[in-house]
């Protein structure tokens, strides 16, 4: 307000002075036309001199009045905005005096309102005070009356409190332990239930998809021939030709009484092949003598090396995988003549690799690795005539020096067990192993092996405290196991099955898995007089 009212009055003044200025200018132009005039023409000039002087005094008030006019216009209309302003200004002055005085009545109310809380939150401080006072003295006659009862009790049962108290944690003890046993059982049985359906599914599904010989087929180096006058010409004059027979070919011939027969021995399966080929052709072509025996066994020795690596070639193609290497493909075809147990071992190792392959494509697994280690798992069986060392420990040289990765590596040295798992592929390998080899008719077991199988089974079973008898049953599949009903009870028997288990796990090697029954029987008579 003040700011605008100076602007005015500066207005004014300017105006005021303006009017003054063009006054004296009036003059001073008078003067100067009357010092311009020339005396002569001063007298006649004297009236237009005065008139200008006039006019100019005139046009001077003029332009006063004007300017004092427009400067009260100006007054008046800053008087209407400073009025205006003031009023606006009061009307915010009292709302905002308004706005302040319900701010102080709210400030007030609740000014009030805690001093209720304040006085609230005292009264409950001293009932929970008196309250406390009281729960204190109830628990110190309670105390008192506990400590009667206790002396009450231990005077009727005749028990000490610390024994009473070990009775009923031995009791709780036991509910709590059968009741665990009970909980155990349950989530046991289902989570078997639905791990040996998953497994058996997988398992089932690969296997139905892998069509193999179900008879194992045997290796028996016997030679047949035509008639007896046969054995003579192969034994020779003096045992000639026998002996350049055994020399050229590395075996042991053996010629006895039977008929039409003549059996080869060797250690090594594919020089007793070449040794067995060599033998037929000989007699079929009929020309007996060291001369003709050597050129025979070149013969047959490059047509086995021949077939070696079509057999590693094959097999390879047949299970889609490539980027081996040639002396390694070599080394393949070599298991065609191994058998184990009576299983050949290339037919096993394509099995392990198409079962290896179908269970990696169902749980997810990398299905070229698994079917590339399921076919070379048991690589080290084709040099361990030759070679010191297990199959494995030469299966995972013969990888490292070809240039196998290290994830097949792994799978080879892991699947007997010999190392930790460290992939998912390498316990499918193992798996696919298990599978191929304990299928019915894949292998032959000698009686002896078997006997033996039954009775470890019962003896690691009648080691056990308060076993009365075991019995190994289904061809040592399963082992159900008699327990005495007073030593062992129904909570310590699913124990003692978990425990048998375990142990046949740590100390016996079996195909498949062995079920674990433990029997417990309690029985009552009584006679009638």
């Amino acid at each position: 307000m003040s700011n605008s009212f100076m602007a005015f009055v500066d207005s004014a003044i300017v105006s005021v002075f303006v009017g003054i200025g063009a006054l004296i200018l009036g003059c001073i132009v008078g003067f100067f036309l009357n010092k311009i005039l020339d005396k002569n023409k001063l007298s006649n000039n004297k009236s237009i001199a005065a008139k200008v002087l006039e006019e100019a005094y005139a046009e001077a008030k003029t332009v006063k009045k004007e300017a004092i006019l427009e400067a009260k216009e100006e007054l008046h209309q800053l008087r209407l905005d400073v009025d205006k302003e003031l009023k606006d200004r009061r009307v915010e002055i009292q709302k905002a005096e308004d706005r302040v005085a319900q701010r102080e009545e709210y400030i007030d109310k609740k000014e009030l309102s805690l001093e209720k809380k304040i006085e609230q939150l005292e009264d409950d401080k001293k009932q929970i005070v008196s309250m406390k006072e009281n729960l204190k003295n109830q628990i110190d006659e309670q105390e008192q009356l506990r400590q009667t009862i206790i002396t009450e009790l231990e005077k009727v049962s005749g028990l000490k409190k610390e024994d009473a108290k070990q009775l009923l944690i031995e009791e709780i003890t036991d509910d709590a332990r059968k009741e665990s046993v009970k909980m155990i059982k349950e989530i046991e049985e289902k989570a078997n239930n639905d791990a040996l359906k998953k497994a058996q599914d997988i398992v089932t599904l690969a296997i139905q998809k892998c069509a193999t010989d179900v008879t194992s087929e045997s290796t028996v180096s016997v030679v047949s021939i035509p008639n007896d006058e046969m054995k003579g010409r192969i034994i020779g004059r003096e045992g000639r030709n026998i002996r350049s027979i055994e020399t050229v070919m590395g075996v042991d011939l053996i010629v006895d009484d039977t008929p039409e027969a003549i059996t080869v021995s060797c250690f090594d399966p594919i020089r007793r092949e070449i040794a067995r080929l060599s033998l037929e052709k000989l007699i079929l072509d009929g020309r007996i003598h060291p001369t003709r025996i050597e050129e025979i066994f070149n013969k047959v020795t490059k047509d086995v090396n021949q077939q070696i690596k079509e057999a590693g070639e094959q097999a390879v193609e047949e299970v889609g995988i490539f980027n081996i290497h040639p002396e390694l493909v070599k080394i393949l075809g070599r298991l065609k003549f191994r058998t184990s147990y009576g299983q050949n071992c290339l037919k096993h190792s394509l099995e392990t690799a198409y079962i290896a392959g179908l269970i990696a494509s169902e749980i997810g697994a990398d299905v070229k690795i698994a079917k590339r280690a399921g076919l070379l798992h048991d690589i080290g069986k084709a040099l361990d005539h030759e070679i010191e060392g297990t199959h494995v420990s030469i299966g995972v040289d013969l990888a490292k020096k070809y240039k196998e990765s290290q994830e097949i590596i792994h799978c080879i040295e892991a699947h007997h067990f010999g190392v930790e798992f460290k992939s998912l592929e390498a316990v499918i390998v193992q798996v696919a192993d298990s599978i191929s080899s304990s299928r019915p008719g894949a292998r032959k077991e000698s009686l002896e092996n078997y006997v033996k199988r039954l009775q470890k089974l019962e003896d690691i079973s009648n080691s056990f405290k308060g076993v009365e008898k075991s019995y190994a049953i289904q061809a040592g599949r399963e082992i159900r196991i008699l327990v005495s009903p007073n030593e062992i009870s129904d909570e310590k028997a699913l124990f003692l099955a978990k425990d048998i288990a375990k142990k046949i796990e740590e100390e016996m090697d079996y195909p498949g898995q062995i079920k674990v029954n433990v029997i417990r029987e309690s029985r009552f008579s009584a006679v009638a007089k």
